[in-house]
């Protein structure tokens, strides 16, 4: 019987199979399979009659082998050194990912310049011309003498390039564009991506050139191709952001030389990203005087302290089963604080259709949003205001009761500097603050009732 020409593989895994399955044996996931062509090479005995080398000279001591203290590029950015830890480590594999026209190019074209002052950069698109390029360098106003242009799709002569040119740095746009001739599927398949990854993952380590390599998402906002590109890679970076507005979040997935909780904030202008170096104001910017159903909560992003706005609408249903909708928060944390709302407080919502919003495209996942949400929510209800200058935090237990949340002090203090007058905190939190060095009221509470009395 011929064996097929064609195998499936998992999008998300790399699981393959001569034929198509609905679910993937390996990760569970459904409707991952994509048909490619299989590698039609003999195997044979190849691998048997190569002679394996010995590797054991090549053994190193961990003390011997000690890191430089110049180990990272600063890239100028301070947004993106916060994500990356610190800056771009040498030898380093970087993922940058996220939807067209989001701004990654854009934000690697503008690194250029300040790299370029100190180290040689080499940029591989595989999507645009040199004269599209120029074009986009000009109107960002990057014009550095030590970025080299490549436009070429050929992984393997791209590798050979890098290893013989030795840039300090090297940046690829995109990996879907991509390909080794020696395989037979086209540029963009789950094989391709996956093998083109593997080879710049070994030119950055063999020639300690730290590259960044560009990757599109798919429908689902994942990177597209296989999961395991992102498991070749040290670093993965997404480019969140809503389309119809001006501000970008840079968030990290994963990251071998750093912190995966900062996140770095920019806004599109004309002549390209610029840094938010106060995401707080930006966030509260124009907010509801005299309005209900609004709180400002405080959430730490790794190092950072945020705050952010919450908005929360409660109107009478027209269905036999009332609507739930929300925006930048988890929908089944909402569920659980209406739940909490009505068996604890007696506040009955199967006639409210309920929805919450985070202003500004922002999205709260810290258990610390609980308090500020079930506030927004009993200020919709009851139709009482929330002072304008009140910010709170803290995380709500199924028993009704406000449970402690870490860095309460910094959280006080970033609500102290951006100009609020009181702060709702959880009451466990007092044993580790000194309320004297605060020029600000703070209110402390062990359960919902309490919190809701600061509500005038």
């Amino acid at each position: 019987m011929a064996k097929s020409k064609y195998i499936y593989t998992c999008n998300q895994c790399g699981y393959e199979s001569s034929k198509w399955n609905g679910k993937c044996p390996s990760c569970g996931a459904w409707n991952s399979f994509e048909e490619e062509l299989a590698d039609s090479s003999p195997v044979g005995n190849a691998s048997s009659a190569r002679s394996v080398p010995d590797l054991s000279e090549q053994i190193l001591e961990l003390e011997s082998s000690g890191a430089d203290s110049d180990v990272r590029y600063d890239t100028g950015v301070g947004e993106l050194n916060r994500v990356l830890g610190g800056g771009l480590v040498k030898g380093s594999l970087v993922l940058l990912g996220g939807e067209p026209g989001i701004g990654k190019s854009t934000l690697l074209l503008q690194i250029c310049q300040f790299l370029g002052e100190e180290h040689s950069v080499l940029y591989v698109s595989g999507e645009e011309s040199a004269r599209q390029i120029k074009l986009r360098a000009q109107r960002l106003g990057v014009d550095t003498e030590n970025l080299y242009i490549l436009t070429a799709n050929d992984a393997e002569a791209i590798a050979e390039t890098i290893a013989g040119s030795a840039p300090d740095i090297a940046i690829i746009d995109s990996i879907q564009t991509m390909s080794i001739n020696r395989i037979s599927s086209s540029p963009g398949s789950i094989t391709q991506v996956r093998e083109c990854t593997n080879l710049f993952m070994r030119t950055a380590k063999s020639q300690e050139i730290p590259v960044i390599i560009v990757g599109h998402v798919n429908k689902d906002g994942a990177i597209a191709g296989p999961k395991v590109m992102e498991h070749i890679v040290d670093a993965v970076l997404y480019f969140e952001g809503e389309r119809h507005q001006s501000y970008r979040l840079l968030r990290a997935v994963k990251n071998r030389f750093g912190s995966t909780n900062e996140i770095g904030v920019f806004e599109m202008l004309d002549k390209g990203l610029a840094e938010v170096a106060n995401p707080s104001q930006m966030l509260l910017s124009g907010r509801p005087h005299n309005v209900s159903g609004t709180c400002v909560a405080c959430v730490i992003e790794g190092s950072r302290p945020i705050l952010a706005e919450v908005q929360a609408l409660a109107a009478k249903t027209s269905y036999s089963a009332p609507r739930r909708m929300v925006t930048g928060y988890d929908f089944n944390r909402l569920n659980i604080i209406i739940a909490v709302l009505e068996k604890r407080l007696g506040i009955f919502m199967g006639s409210l259709d309920v929805y919450l919003n985070i202003v500004g495209g922002f999205r709260l996942d810290e258990p610390a949003a609980d308090l500020p949400v079930a506030m927004a929510l009993y200020s919709g209800i009851m139709d009482k205001l929330i002072d304008e200058e009140l910010i709170a935090f803290g995380e709500i237990g199924l028993g009704g009761e406000i449970r402690s949340v870490p860095h309460a002090s910094q959280r006080i203090k970033e609500a102290e500097r951006m100009g609020f007058r009181k702060v709702v905190i959880p009451k466990q939190c007092l044993s580790g603050i000194d309320v004297k060095n605060y020029d600000i009221e703070i209110i402390p509470a062990s359960t919902l009732k309490q919190a809701f009395a600061a509500i005038k």
